[in-house]
């Protein structure tokens, strides 16, 4: 039994919820500023789009994905024609499955940390002449970094266990594309129910260690903040 283990897809889960996550911090957090300091529809607008990955059945998600990206698709065609970059049943679509499905708890958790925040910090540090940019990495930051935290864990776990909508656009193939959950679904669909059970119980291990691990972690930031 154990030597039908192949723990690509445990680390290819890994690797893609990582880069997943760093990819959601960078384009999240100015989206989540800006819907917690805006008023309006079009603020309104972008927060609806943002959570529509939340409610929609994840292979829906991968369907719109797969369209999107297509070789069929303007997108898709564009990338492959060009610059030689195909995105459906490669890693790099899982990355951006992985991406579509956690950003919205990184910036839900974001826009509610920042919108905390008291606006007469920001205020003060306007008078006293400091820049946005400077603002924002040296008070709002800081301030908020507790919710962004709490965003990055929801991000990450919810990347990691990503199945409909990566099985969609990046398929399940071996040693290529078939990430832990969808390894598992294969296991199972094949009968061994042995394999199913071992992986089980590597993916749930392995989770617990890098919860944790990034929980303490944030609390060690959180504390070097304050």
């Amino acid at each position: 039994m154990f030597d039908d283990i192949n723990l690509f897809p445990l680390f290819l889960s890994l690797r893609v919820a990582f880069t997943a996550t760093l990819f959601a911090l960078i384009i999240g957090l100015p989206i989540a500023y800006y819907i917690s300091r805006s008023k309006g529809r079009f603020a309104d607008m972008i927060d609806t789009i943002i959570t529509l990955p939340i409610v929609l059945p994840p292979t829906v998600l991968g369907y719109y994905l797969l369209v999107l990206f297509g070789r069929q698709s303007p997108i898709g065609g564009f990338l492959e024609g060009h610059f030689n970059i195909t995105i459906v049943f490669t890693p790099t679509g899982a990355v951006i499955a992985a991406l579509i499905v956690s950003i919205p708890f990184l910036i839900k958790s974001a826009r509610t940390a920042f919108s905390s925040i008291d606006s007469s910090y920001i205020q003060a540090a306007r008078v006293l002449g400091h820049s946005e940019l400077n603002i924002f990495f040296t008070i709002i930051f800081p301030l908020a970094w507790r919710g962004i935290a709490a965003g990055i864990t929801l991000g990450f776990a919810r990347a990691l266990g990503d199945f409909g909508a990566t099985l969609m656009i990046a398929g399940s193939i071996p040693n290529e594309t078939m990430t832990m959950p969808i390894a598992i679904y294969d296991a199972l669909l094949a009968g061994n129910r042995e394999l199913a059970n071992v992986l089980v119980m590597i993916m749930t291990i392995v989770s617990i260690i890098v919860l944790y691990a990034i929980n303490r972690l944030e609390k060690r930031l959180i504390r070097t903040k304050e």
